[in-house]
């Protein structure tokens, strides 16, 4: 399968919601943990969850940061000392299935969790600052094409990880070996973002989501969104680079879980407001701004699609020789 293939898919299932709740759940001191420092796409995820859920929870959630391995500390804790803790959620996005797919995450794996619900989906962007001499796709292409290290990229993940992937395919799409791609790994998406800003690295390879606020400051610019089809405003005068002559894309879903050994009132418990909430406008607005498509998922349903997906990414990993067949 081609890497292009898992984002089509997914937004494909965009069009999947889950079915309503009724009532408030009753979650004693609800925590959302975005795994990286703030200003990235997990702190967006938990954002959306601390104002999304907010109606069908009795007491607020309170968003905390544990960074560390790109999410590798946050999912050997909740499968250690707090897989028990039915009063927290944790962000996660396909990025995480992929590390947890390339071992990043030790020897757990994704049937140690519980899947709880999604945010909705987000798409890779290639972003530039405001004052970039690339002012659009073609001219990045034509560097990578030439001297795939003349180009200093950098992203919140590891070699291997989503973000990495996503430089990749362009590489390889330009005729350049991805291997050969200059990367700078940080620890987050807000890391890398001021490093882009700061001037260490030229392009980051980042998600949409999290660039409304950025782009609204006039900083940053974005050459190319990695979606099937051209997003609504404010990305609308963004194109794709499929629509570009670039045959990319990255779609990533945006989700939850919460420790394996929760118990099943509590998890329900979850559930049960991700679904109520799914069923809102209020919810599809917090969702388009943050720059989220609608793909919600809760329960049964995601963790059907956590499992399928996560087959899908075995197979795009050993394509990129990232596992062994």
């Amino acid at each position: 399968m081609s890497f292009a293939r898992l984002g089509a898919a997914a937004f494909a299932a965009a069009a999947v919601f889950a079915a309503p709740a009724v009532g408030q759940s009753r979650i004693d001191d609800p925590e959302c943990v975005a795994p990286a420092n703030p200003g990235g796409g997990f702190d967006l995820t938990c954002r959306v969850a601390q104002t999304g859920l907010a109606p069908h929870v009795d007491e607020p959630i309170q968003v905390t940061f544990m960074p560390g391995g790109i999410g590798a500390v946050a999912y050997n804790l909740f499968n250690t000392t707090r897989t028990e803790d039915g009063s927290a959620i944790v962000a996660f996005s396909t990025g995480s299935l992929l590390n947890i797919v390339t071992g990043k995450y030790g020897a757990f794996t994704e049937k140690d969790v519980r899947w709880v619900g999604t945010a909705g989906a987000d798409f890779g962007a290639v972003v530039v600052r405001a004052d970039s001499d690339y002012r659009e796709l073609g001219q990045l292409m034509d560097d990578f094409s030439a001297d795939p290290a003349s180009v200093v990229v950098g992203a919140g993940g590891s070699v291997g990880s989503q973000d990495w992937m996503k430089g990749a395919l362009l590489l390889r799409e330009a005729g350049a070996s991805p291997m050969a791609m200059r990367y700078v790994a940080f620890d987050g998406g807000g890391d890398a973002i001021a490093a882009l800003l700061g001037g260490s690295i030229e392009v980051y390879m980042g998600d949409v989501g999290e660039m409304v606020s950025h782009l609204e400051s006039g900083q940053m610019r974005i050459l190319a969104v990695m979606a099937p089809e051209r997003l609504e405003a404010p990305f609308a005068e963004i194109p794709t680079a499929m629509e570009l002559g670039y045959d990319v894309e990255w779609t990533i879903l945006r989700g939850f879980y919460m420790g394996g050994g929760a118990s099943d009132a509590e998890y329900q418990a979850w559930v049960d407001a991700f679904q109520a909430a799914y069923a809102t406008p209020e919810f599809a607005a917090v969702q388009k701004e943050r720059g989220l498509l609608p793909l919600n998922l809760a329960g049964a349903e995601l963790q059907a699609s956590i499992e399928q997906r996560v087959q899908t990414l075995r197979e795009i990993a050993a394509e990129a020789g990232l596992i062994a067949n």
